[in-house]
């Protein structure tokens, strides 16, 4: 995202993107260099520990601890880029919940898995630890909502669609876990689950109907969650007798998206694009 006058990089954020990026590294510093580490052996995720001893709480705690700066590094960059596409796109509490499912999601299906015996960890207390899961939910959910949306890396120097990266990255993934090189089969299987749980969260229609929240300039701000809105209806139907997938329309706000960011949309060119996404996912 490109940074003008006073409003830099730190200014695109969102209130959760925020909060999560300051909790995650926070957490790993203080664990790191004053408590030894002992964070993370009370918070991560072990089958053995959060499901036969009962300690529920390790499904949400794990997703906030990271085991190297390498792995809280990479973290932190995905949601710092694609966290706030989805706040904005939702609302500060619906991403919130959406991405914490996700992470409870990864958990799952790693535990599903090693039940199944498709894993090579040869116990249930195996740790799994980090953001990635969420993360993983929120790639998908922006790969669904804006498939053409492009995304340009660093390593490799390529650029990709947010479909083509979301493919890639399951693809490997799904080798890492059947093939089991990598020696990240578990942590593999979490991103997976996030991602799968992600994917359904994004197609439910209790979701997706749910009114996203506007922001306020530049800087992310949200106004309030004023519920159902009754008046968009009006507004939304006469599009749907329009065939959007050839409007070059909808290429155009994609690309004002990737230059300036979601929130420089107008309030009619976001109400089009949710209405392109409804589209493409009812499409036959």
């Amino acid at each position: 995202m490109p940074a003008g006058g006073e409003e830099g990089m730190m200014a695109q954020l969102t209130p959760v993107v925020k909060w999560l990026l300051f909790l995650n590294i926070g957490i790993y510093l203080v664990d790191a260099f004053i408590f030894g580490e002992r964070i993370r052996n009370f918070g991560a995720f072990a089958i053995g520990s959060a499901m036969y001893e009962g300690r529920l709480w390790q499904f949400v705690t794990f997703q906030f601890i990271h085991g190297s700066v390498p792995h809280i590094l990479m973290n932190s960059i995905g949601l710092f880029f694609f966290g706030p596409w989805m706040e904005r796109w939702w609302g500060s509490m619906q991403f919130l919940l959406f991405y914490l499912i996700s992470g409870i999601g990864g958990a799952l299906f790693f535990t599903i898995l090693v039940f199944f015996g498709m894993l090579p960890q040869d116990g249930i207390y195996t740790p799994l630890i980090g953001a990635s899961a969420g993360l993983y939910g929120i790639l998908v959910g922006v790969a669904v909502i804006a498939p053409s949306l492009q995304v340009a890396l660093l390593f490799p120097p390529i650029t990709l669609t947010m479909r083509q990266l979301a493919l890639a990255l399951m693809a490997i993934s799904v080798g890492s876990i059947l093939l089991q090189f990598g020696g990240n089969e578990g942590g593999e299987a979490g991103h997976l689950g996030g991602a799968i749980v992600g994917f359904f969260l994004i197609q439910s229609a209790v979701w997706s109907g749910r009114e996203r929240s506007s922001t306020r300039g530049l800087g992310g701000a949200f106004s309030p969650k004023r519920g159902p809105r009754q008046d968009i209806e009006p507004k939304i139907r006469p599009r749907t007798r329009v065939d959007l997938r050839g409007q070059s329309h909808i290429d155009e706000i994609l690309d004002k998206i990737s230059q300036h960011g979601f929130q420089s949309l107008t309030d009619d060119e976001r109400d089009l694009l949710h209405q392109a996404a409804k589209n493409e996912k009812d499409r036959p």
